[in-house]
């Protein structure tokens, strides 16, 4: 066994399985500070000794074990099972061999095998996933937007297959990414100029005709993203797996936001009016098929006069089928009152015009397209099933026109009033996050490019993020699903985010975030049922952090207390931090943090 040469190894020999866990320790220095305002309350953290609760030997003897979750949780004294290595990349929703043999009925033709399917927690390995064997710590950003470790992401087939077409190339120990993609090889930064010229008539770019969020479907290794960020233009990347073996897996590995889905059955997790541009280059989606169901889910997603961009054969070609398929496209899109404003090289613009009388025309008159009806929700969009019609869009006097970038961040939506919210509400809660997020970074004193990826996993209005906006991070805004539905504000920031239940696991690679926030999180789950346990949050909650990444819990005092108790089970340091209000300790929260060691299997 070789040791690496920046951390110290203990070797752990597994009584059950006869096999080797190696633990590689990082240290973590935290400062304490103490100092915030809000509402004219002093909040002050400080560290408050485990005790008896901590317990982190030098010697783990934590065993390799791919047994499942049982009725009742049972962590062994040892600490949790460590899963196979044939685990390193697993993805518990989207488990290909699970989903065959017991899946029912899936319609292949539409992809619903590529959906979320997510076993049931008594099928589900109970176990840590370890990292692939030569793991190291991620190249931090901005040069891990051209490179990354070979060893992290170990898959060839994608630089033999899209090599060509500039997605990734071999480079010694790396992986380079020239910044190309099936219909822009020689860079997105070329193509997305391109897009802006088509959309403004060569009097701008993307940025100055009001693009600020930006849904890429099928986003191959998140080139496209990586090259709008200099744009100010916030994207949320999403493909499925597929044969496009780990895509995904190398756009979070490079830092740029990207989760896994697939328009196929079932609605995007996204609200409405989310996206002033959605993108496919050469997406792989069947578009024109079933009555155009697809097209309406974009339809539902777009923001009023927001442009859907198409770079696929169909768009240039006059070969096979292409045609046909185009013609299908144009009579698809004048049923929604879509105008097609550009068509240039190999890419095609339609804009949503949002004309209620030329779709109450098209729907009333001529039968071309259906109508949502009163019971429809455009909004609800976690597990819910696409419809085939479309909302009519509201008269051109009451659609709610954004502030642009970054006024928008700061700007109370009008859509807060819709849920209950209120403008002082917002504002307090936009302060608040602001004092809490210059705390919690002084309390971490980490250097400000070690965190690229992060997730806040009970965003409410997304106060955390927006306090972080000037930082060289993003976050993914996650509001559970069944809860105050406020993603709609988030969109309305100009951030971005998706729907989520905490009783299941997200649809992430492994070893993707560098830090997760949980507020109230625990304690929101408390009644949750099976699969909803501490045990179980805090078992995904590892899965999707990075070997040293770090976690902030924030949440009531007994939460926090069983929280630590079994942090040193999960490999993880911890400490907590007591808060103050005003000189007196809070008396109902405490502040987790904790760090997740380097540890793999030999």
């Amino acid at each position: 066994m070789q040791l690496s040469a920046c951390s110290v190894m203990n070797s752990i020999l597994s009584l059950q399985s006869g096999k080797f866990v190696a633990l590689s320790f990082a240290l973590m220095i935290v400062s304490f500070y103490g100092g915030s305002l809000f509402g004219g309350r002093r909040i002050v953290y400080t560290q408050q000794s485990l005790g008896t609760l901590e317990s982190v030997p030098g010697r783990l003897e934590n065993r390799i074990s791919s047994c499942l979750r049982s009725d009742t949780v049972n962590i062994p004294e040892t600490g949790m099972n460590i899963c196979p290595m044939e685990r390193s990349e697993y993805v518990p929703c989207h488990d290909r061999s699970f989903i065959k043999k017991m899946v029912k009925n899936i319609d292949l033709s539409r992809k619903e095998d590529l959906e979320r399917h997510c076993p049931p927690p008594e099928s589900r390995p109970f176990c840590l996933v370890p990292p692939p064997r030569g793991y190291r710590v991620p190249i931090n950003w901005p040069q891990s937007r051209d490179f990354i470790w070979r060893s992290n992401v170990n898959h060839s087939r994608l630089a033999q297959v899209k090599g060509g077409q500039n997605w990734v190339h071999e480079n010694g120990t790396k992986w380079w990414f020239p910044g190309g993609g099936t219909h822009f090889k020689h860079g997105a930064a070329e193509y997305i100029e391109r897009l802006g010229n088509m959309i403004t008539n060569d009097q701008g770019n993307l940025q100055t005709a009001g693009v600020v969020q930006v849904l890429d479907v099928g986003c191959g290794v998140g080139s496209f993203a990586a090259y709008l960020l200099p744009l100010g233009i916030q994207t949320m990347s999403f493909a499925p797996m597929d044969e496009h073996e780990n895509q995904v897996q190398f756009a979070l590995e490079r830092g740029i936001l990207a989760m896994i889905s697939v328009l196929a059955t079932t609605r995007l997790p996204f609200p409405s009016n989310s996206f002033e541009l959605i993108h496919c280059s050469r997406c792989r989606v069947d578009w024109h098929k079933n009555d155009g169901v697809l097209l309406k889910e974009v339809d539902r997603l777009l923001r009023p006069r927001g442009y859907f961009v198409y770079s696929a054969p169909p768009a240039y070609r006059t070969d096979k089928d292409f045609p046909q398929i185009w013609n299908e496209l144009m009579h698809l899109t004048s049923s929604m009152c879509w105008e097609l404003i550009g068509r240039h090289v190999q890419t095609a613009i339609w804009l949503k015009t949002s004309n209620r009388s030329c779709q109450l025309e098209k729907a009333q008159s001529l039968g071309l397209v259906s109508l949502c009806d009163d019971k429809y929700d455009p909004d609800k969009a976690w597990n819910t099933s696409m419809q085939n019609c479309i909302v009519p869009s509201p008269e051109m006097k009451d659609i709610e026109w954004l502030p642009k970038w970054p006024a928008r961040l700061f700007a109370s939506p009008k859509r807060l009033a819709g849920m209950g919210g209120s403008d002082v509400q917002f504002e307090a809660d936009t302060r608040f996050w602001q004092k809490q997020v210059e705390d919690y970074w002084k309390l971490l004193n980490v250097p400000s490019n070690s965190i690229r990826n992060v997730m806040d996993m009970n965003a409410f209005y997304g106060g955390f993020a927006a306090a972080m906006i000037n930082k060289p991070l993003w976050v993914m805004n996650v509001v559970p699903a069944g809860r105050k539905d406020t993603l709609p504000v988030i969109y309305d920031r100009g951030l971005i985010g998706t729907f989520h239940n905490w009783c299941e696991p997200f649809s992430t690679y492994p070893r993707t975030y560098d830090l997760l926030h949980a507020f109230r999180v625990f304690s929101s789950y408390k009644r949750g049922g099976k699969g909803c346990q501490m045990e179980d949050i805090m078992l995904e909650m590892d899965r999707m952090l990075r070997p040293t990444g770090l976690l902030i819990i924030r949440d009531t005092s007994s939460v926090v207390l069983a929280a630590a108790a079994l942090a040193p089970k999960f490999l993880w340091n911890a400490n907590i931090h007591n808060i103050y209000l005003d000189g007196q300790l809070h008396p109902k929260e405490q502040l987790l943090v904790c760090h997740k060691k380097f540890w793999f299997v030999s």
